[in-house]
């Protein structure tokens, strides 16, 4: 089997595909439609300036927004064209016949010239427009794709960070609660070692890390409040991407024990209907607690970029803080999620 020296790639399929095409339009737009050589060697002129306009100038000067040098390499490679044309080829087959021996001038030849190497080089820059474009949604693509990966790795530490905390304050206490808060701590750690490493999990486990969760911060709250979890709805076979959720239910206990010291009410709300999810947060607060800045912190900016991210124009999330209370409101729509 022979090796050619270069890949035929699908560019050059095409390109070979229209020259063949041209060169038979070309030959055929005749009162007396026969081939010849001569037609062969007027045809290969055109084709070598449309090349070197296409694979030489317009990468070096269009593309680099050199238009004045482009400019002038285009007419150049049109007057060299064209006289080759006219002073060599002519003469070569023609140069005992009228058409050979008159010159009727550039314009008349140019006609001949422009629409064969328009289309062309039309058809090269057209290629080049869509193979840069699918490269720019690839680039794209692998630029949030990373986004995504640097904001999933900031949720990690960010709750680890909470909740040792919580755990040395527990244990300074010597409280008995301590060992089943660093039980709860390793599950809610597995789950988020293990089953977060991939872009969508199971709704049915999300929920379970959010129960648990729940119940991590209620052995903190013990009888300063209540909460309450309510799930509704068939969860199996949805996919949601994880650790949504935990940063809205975690900024509730945070800003609700800032500020208050008992009847901490805490509501949080979780539906399906029809493969979209439903979710609210609802906790109270006391004006006179310093929670400003609970309510701009790193977790909800994440988390607002993740759903952009993964929801864009699937997702509706509402904020709201009024009369002691702080309202989350999220939509998801899980089947137009950005998979």
């Amino acid at each position: 089997m022979i090796k050619l020296p270069f890949k035929f790639s699908r560019e050059y399929t095409y390109l070979a595909l229209l020259a063949v095409i041209l060169f038979l339009a070309t030959v055929f737009d005749k009162k007396n439609p026969t081939l010849a050589f001569s037609d062969i060697c007027f045809f290969i002129n055109y084709m070598a300036a449309a090349s070197l306009i296409s694979y030489v100038f317009l990468p070096r000067f269009f593309y680099k927004k050199k238009y004045i040098h482009f400019i002038i390499a285009l007419f150049l490679t049109l007057f060299v064209a064209l006289c080759l044309e006219e002073f060599v080829l002519e003469k070569i087959f023609f140069g005992d016949s009228s058409r050979g021996k008159n010159f009727l001038g550039f314009i008349p030849t140019l006609f001949d010239v422009i629409p064969v190497i328009s289309i062309f080089v039309g058809f090269k820059l057209g290629w080049d427009t869509q193979v840069k474009q699918s490269e720019l949604e690839i680039l794209n693509t692998r630029v949030a794709e990373s986004q995504l990966q640097f904001l999933q790795s900031q949720v990690n530490p960010h709750f680890l960070f909470n909740n040792l905390n919580n755990l040395y304050s527990f244990s300074l206490e010597n409280s008995p609660k301590t060992p089943e808060i660093i039980l709860e701590l390793s599950g809610l750690l597995r789950y988020m070692l293990y089953d977060c490493k991939e872009p969508w999990v199971l709704l049915e486990k999300e929920v379970d890390y959010l129960t648990n969760f729940i119940h991590l911060h209620e052995l903190q709250l013990e009888e300063k409040g209540t909460i309450e979890f309510n799930i509704t709805g068939n969860l199996s076979e949805l996919r949601v991407a994880p650790l949504l959720f935990v940063v809205f239910v975690e900024n509730s206990f945070k800003h609700s024990l800032s500020s208050m010291t008992d009847k901490i009410v805490i509501q949080i709300d979780l539906k399906i209907v029809e493969n979209k999810l439903y979710f609210s947060c609802i906790n109270n607060y006391s004006q006179q607690g310093n929670t400003e800045q609970l309510s701009h912190g790193i977790g909800l900016e994440n988390v607002q970029t993740r759903l952009k991210l993964l929801y864009p124009d699937a997702h509706t999330l509402s904020i709201k803080n009024k009369e002691n209370q702080y309202r989350v409101d999220l939509v998801l729509d899980l089947n137009a999620a950005k998979k």
